[in-house]
C-alpha cells in the first residue's frame, strides 16, 4: 500500500533533477535523434511514397517516430534510474528509509514516464513545424502516450533490477525493443506487406501500440483501437504482474 507519498515525492524529485543535470544528454540528444529520422526519412521515402491510407507520408510517420522514441526512453530512464543506485549503492539510502516496494517503484516509474512523456510532447511539437498535423483525437492521443510511457517504464524497471552489469542493462533495449519497434509499423503500415507476413507482424505487440496511437492522429490504424487499448493494458498489468512477482520471490533492490 503506498501510504508515504512525501518519499515519493523524494525520490521523483531527484529523478527529474537528474534529468535538468543532464539536459543535453536527457532532452536534447533524443529529441535531434529523431528529427533526423524524420527529415531522412520524411525526405527521402516521402518523395516515392505520397500518401498511406490517405495521409501523406511525412505526417503519417509521426506517430510511429514518436513511439520510437517514447519506447526506448523509457525503458531507458527506468532502467538506469534503478540500476545506478545499485551499482553505486546509494540504493541503501532508500531501504533503510519506511519506504514500501510499491512506493520506490511509483517514484523512479513516474519519473521516467514523465521524462519520456515531456520527450514524446517536444517531438511532436518539433514535427508540427515540418508537416501540418490535425489530432483527430487528443484524449486518446495522451491517453496512449501516457499508457505506453507508464508500461514500458515499468519494463525499464524490470530490467534494472535484473540486471548486474551494465552490458546487461543494454541486452533488452537494443536486441528486443528496438527491432521491434522498427518492425512494428513505425515508418509504414502492415497493410503493405503481402499476406503471411502481415500475419507474422500481428504477433509483434508493438504493432498494436503503434497503431492505436496512430488512430488518436488520422483515424486510420491497423488493427481496431479497442485491441490496442486491451493489449496496452494487458502488457502494462504483466509488467506490474513480473515486479510483484519479483519482490515476492527474493528479487531485491540490493546489489
Amino acid at each position: 500500500m503506498i501510504t508515504n507519498f512525501r518519499a515519493v515525492r523524494a525520490i521523483y524529485v531527484f529523478e527529474m533533477a537528474r534529468a535538468g543535470r543532464t539536459l543535453l544528454q536527457s532532452i536534447v540528444s533524443p529529441v535531434l535523434s529523431t528529427s533526423l529520422y524524420f527529415i531522412v526519412f520524411g525526405a527521402a521515402i516521402g518523395q516515392r511514397i505520397n500518401e498511406i491510407d490517405g495521409v501523406p507520408y511525412g505526417a503519417f510517420i509521426v506517430p510511429g517516430l514518436i513511439m520510437l522514441l517514447l519506447l526506448t526512453q523509457s525503458v531507458a530512464n527506468a532502467s538506469f534510474g534503478i540500476y545506478f543506485p545499485r551499482f553505486t549503492g546509494t540504493i541503501y539510502e532508500v531501504l533503510s528509509a519506511p519506504v514500501s516496494y510499491g512506493e520506490i517503484v511509483l517514484g523512479y516509474v513516474g519519473a521516467a514516464a514523465t521524462k519520456s512523456i515531456v520527450l514524446g510532447l517536444i517531438v511532436l511539437a518539433t514535427a508540427a513545424l515540418f508537416v501540418p498535423l490535425h489530432i483527430a483525437h487528443p484524449v486518446w492521443m495522451l491517453t496512449f502516450l501516457v499508457l505506453t510511457a507508464v508500461t514500458f517504464s515499468l519494463l525499464g524497471f524490470i530490467i534494472g533490477i535484473w540486471a548486474d552489469g551494465f552490458e546487461k542493462l543494454q541486452l533488452v533495449p537494443l536486441l528486443v525493443i528496438t527491432p521491434l519497434t522498427f518492425l512494428g509499423g513505425t515508418f509504414y503500415s502492415i497493410g503493405v506487406l503481402p499476406p503471411p507476413w502481415q500475419t507474422v507482424a500481428l504477433i509483434n505487440p508493438v504493432v498494436y501500440l503503434i497503431s492505436g496511437f496512430r488512430w488518436s492522429f488520422f483515424e486510420t490504424a491497423d488493427v481496431h483501437v479497442g485491441v490496442s487499448l486491451g493489449m496496452t493494458l494487458a502488457f502494462l498489468a504483466a509488467c506490474l504482474a513480473v515486479i510483484a512477482w519479483m519482490f515476492r520471490t527474493g528479487y531485491r533492490l540490493k546489489t
